[in-house]
């Protein structure tokens, strides 16, 4: 039969039946690990699955089923609403009372349901009328509402290691009844190739291997060359724009920055723009470190990230991102101070916890005699014409904060002078006898 001919994608043919089929995950399914006992004992339980396409999650709910003898109802979160989840508890109902049967309903993309739609679940989860498994690439304390997260059990799966896809791709290669029985000889280099570019995506890999067999044999090349035509095009890495991939990437670019580490910090920076990542949203990203991470330790750079941000926005890519890349490298290497951060935030505190404190009236405006008759500006002493231009004593706070202190530089780059200067004014305030609070 040629490959054309076949009714069901490979990928689909080769979903395990059983659990010794199943590659990967070993932390769930190895013995006496959590699922394993499920699996094992026939009694699934609600839960969500967690983790990147190409997994197992849709796999590993069908085996619990399956396990269980239970009845399996697949929906995804992306083509049903509430209709279809009535329909599948009507279903769930209806099996138990005439047949005692369980039912494994299965939600894909379950992150994809607004809160009412999560909500709907409840009263059957609750009351054991469905085994409630959701799917998602979320992460589900964001994505599910509490209600709904309270009563399933999380289990993180973890991106597929290329020994563990390379295992597919021998059985596909190989199995005469649901692959490619052996017609089409592949090389090692060329497996572990193409294991390598899926990603941890066993389902990209799969897909790739039919569209290579059924290219080789339109053409009658061998299925090397026809790897290398599908895969031209280039692949791009894991990056999922808004999910957690993204966010954690971002993570750790920032914190590659921080920990002074500027070969990681190219690295991730590379791979976030590899997977698509708009430059611009790097940039922006760039100038916030340079203010919470460096700050006044090194004020360049901040200038040089704003001006590695200019550079995208002026000339593109790819020149625009090795202005990017010069930045993150100075930042990664520059000493490092979050005073300033830290110092804005405990600012912020207060505001809020303070409420509207009146201004000092020697620190108000006073543009008009009635101000001036009011008192605004009086006792005001202008910096100017003190000694070295600081008025020692002198207060800038509302007295109920006089003694608030929010700065605190660090040791480290340009901050350890201004550390020294600051500690100079405030033994002059300390001695002044005109100190404005006591």
């Amino acid at each position: 039969m040629a490959v054309t001919d076949l009714p069901r994608p490979l990928a689909d043919r080769l979903r395990p039946r059983q659990l010794d089929e199943f590659v990967g995950q070993a932390h769930l399914l190895a013995p006496g690990k959590p699922l394993w006992g499920a699996m094992v004992r026939g009694q699934a339980h609600s839960m969500v699955l967690w983790g990147p396409p190409g997994a197992g999650k849709t796999t590993l709910a069908q085996l619990l089923a399956e396990a269980g003898q239970a009845e399996f109802i697949r929906l995804s979160a992306v083509t049903s609403g509430v209709r279809e989840v009535r329909a599948a508890v009507e279903r769930a109902q209806a099996l138990w009372r005439e047949q005692q049967r369980r039912t494994v309903l299965f939600v894909d993309e379950v992150h994809r349901f607004n809160k009412t739609q999560q909500d709907a679940f409840l009263p059957y989860v609750e009351d054991g009328t469905l085994i409630f498994i959701g799917a998602t690439t979320e992460n589900p304390s964001f994505a599910l509402n509490n209600a709904l997260l309270s009563r399933l059990r999380v289990y993180v799966l973890n991106r597929l290691e290329p020994a563990a896809i390379g295992q597919m791709l021998e059985r596909a290669l190989g199995d005469a009844e649901r692959g490619l029985g052996g017609r089409w000889p592949l090389e090692d280099v060329a497996r572990e190739r193409l294991a390598q570019a899926a990603d941890g995506d066993a389902r990209r890999a799969l897909i790739w291997l039919e569209l290579a067999a059924e290219l080789a044999e339109a053409q009658g090349i061998r299925l090397e060359a026809a790897l290398d035509a599908v895969m031209s095009d280039g692949t791009l890495r894991r990056f999922d724009r808004g999910g957690d991939l993204f966010y954690d990437q971002i993570s750790a670019l920032h914190k590659a920055v921080r920990g002074s580490s500027p070969d990681a910090a190219l690295y991730w920076l590379a791979r976030m723009l590899d997977g698509g990542c708009d430059p611009l949203y790097l940039a922006r990203r760039v100038a916030r470190m340079a203010s919470e991470d460096i700050g006044n330790a090194d004020p360049r750079a901040l200038r040089l990230a704003l001006d590695a941000w200019e550079a995208q926005e002026r000339l593109g890519s790819p020149e625009g991102e090795l202005a990017i890349a010069q930045a993150v490298v100075y930042l990664a290497v520059a000493p490092k101070s979050n005073a300033v951060y830290t110092a804005f935030k405990a600012a912020r505190a207060d505001a809020e916890r303070c409420g509207t404190l009146e201004v000092p009236p020697h620190l108000r405006n006073a543009p008009t005699a009635l101000a001036r008759e009011l008192g605004h500006g009086e006792g005001y002493r202008y910096s100017h014409d003190e000694p070295n231009s600081y008025a020692a004593g002198e207060c800038y706070f509302p007295e109920a904060l006089k003694d608030a202190r929010y700065y605190q530089p660090t040791v480290n780059g340009l901050e350890g002078r201004i550390s020294e200067k600051l500690e100079r004014l405030r033994e002059r305030d300390r001695h002044s006898d005109r100190r404005r609070y006591r």
